[in-house]
């Protein structure tokens, strides 16, 4: 008897096609109703958005209900993989993406960006770089027949580790790059963006679990919530791209100059971590699943950070939307690669 083969989830496989449609038709709001956009952008406590903040912490609380830190305790099964993990998502990926864009926007684009410019596009780019994917990758595991106990046990470590770490690697690489910010808003975003949804999801995990179980809340509570999260992403997207639709309009190339050096990041840090996986030895359910969440990346995350730090019309969140637009295509290319090289 053949195998049934795995699918990705309608909304998940088609993540591009909306991403698209929510880029055009949030410039054709932005064209046409210009008057209200801009009073909905002027709807700011501290500088962030009010109705951008609800459905970023909509995006990001949905998939902060899956992570299970009492999967910690099986850490020291297999260690190496672990540790494959986090050597690649946090001493060489925010590197690797911090080098290729300051090579792109500052030398290759030269005659594209305004120098003034490309500081932002940078920081935009960092922000993905820094920030590990935290729900797709559950997608992409499941894809390549992933260890499903293993892939938690991973996102969980980095979701830790993302409240001690995430602001010092940005601001260092900001600060290396050039780009002034203020670390005061930098840290307010990662406690409301990340401490927050996390201490919620996890609160609202081990209610619900304990109240009607494991097996209701993994499969009946967390499909039925899962589409709110995506609704909420491409809701935002469709008001950023309302607020800075005629950016785009003045220069429709950017997008494709934006994609270029965050498509090859993501290839090259794939391959860092499958190559190194197989260098460990590691099984393919273990090796896959750490070069999925290191090539992958966390852009609600990086999203809200840019819109709070350089604001709804800035080059920086720009570069983060684009992120979304490329990631599914180009992480559906590598579960592909993953599965034609299983061993």
């Amino acid at each position: 008897m053949s195998q049934e083969k795995k699918q990705i989830g309608f909304f998940e496989k088609y993540l591009t096609l909306w991403v698209a449609l929510c880029i055009g038709g949030g410039i054709l709001i932005g064209h046409f109703f210009g008057d209200t956009v801009k009073v909905l952008s002027g709807l700011e406590v501290s500088g962030v958005n009010i109705l951008v903040a609800v459905l970023v912490w909509l995006m990001i609380y949905p998939m902060m209900l899956q992570v299970d830190f009492t999967s910690i305790k099986n850490v020291g099964k297999r260690p190496k993989g672990l540790l494959l993990t986090l050597v690649i998502n946090w001493l060489i990926k925010p590197f690797t993406m911090a080098f290729f864009a300051w090579i792109f926007f500052t030398r290759l684009y030269g005659a594209f960006i305004e120098p003034e410019l490309a500081g932002e596009y940078i920081a935009g780019a960092i922000l993905l770089g820094a920030a590990p994917c935290t729900a797709m990758v559950f997608v992409w595991s499941y894809l390549t027949d992933g260890d499903p106990n293993y892939t938690l046990v991973q996102v969980s470590v980095n979701d830790l580790i993302i409240l001690v770490a995430f602001v010092p690697i940005v601001g260092f690489l900001l600060g290396v790059t050039n780009v002034t910010i203020p670390y005061d808003t930098l840290v307010t975003s990662v406690v409301v963006f990340v401490v927050v949804p996390l201490l919620a999801g996890t609160l609202t995990n081990r209610y619900l679990v304990k109240k009607h179980g494991a097996e209701w809340f993994t499969g009946i509570f967390l499909p039925k919530f899962k589409p709110v999260s995506i609704f909420a992403l491409l809701a935002t997207l469709v008001l950023l791209f309302a607020f800075q639709g005629h950016n785009i309009t003045e220069n429709p190339l950017i997008i494709v100059l934006v994609a270029v050096p965050l498509i090859i990041q993501t290839y090259l840090i794939f391959f860092i971590a499958w190559f190194g996986g197989r260098k460990l030895k590691l099984p393919h359910a273990v090796c896959s699943p750490a070069a999925m969440i290191g090539a992958s990346n966390f852009f609600e995350l990086a999203v809200a950070v840019a819109i709070a730090l350089f604001g709804l019309q800035s080059p920086a969140a720009l570069v983060t939307v684009v992120g979304v637009l490329v990631e599914v295509p180009v992480m559906l290319s590598l579960v592909a690669l993953a599965n034609k090289w299983k061993y």
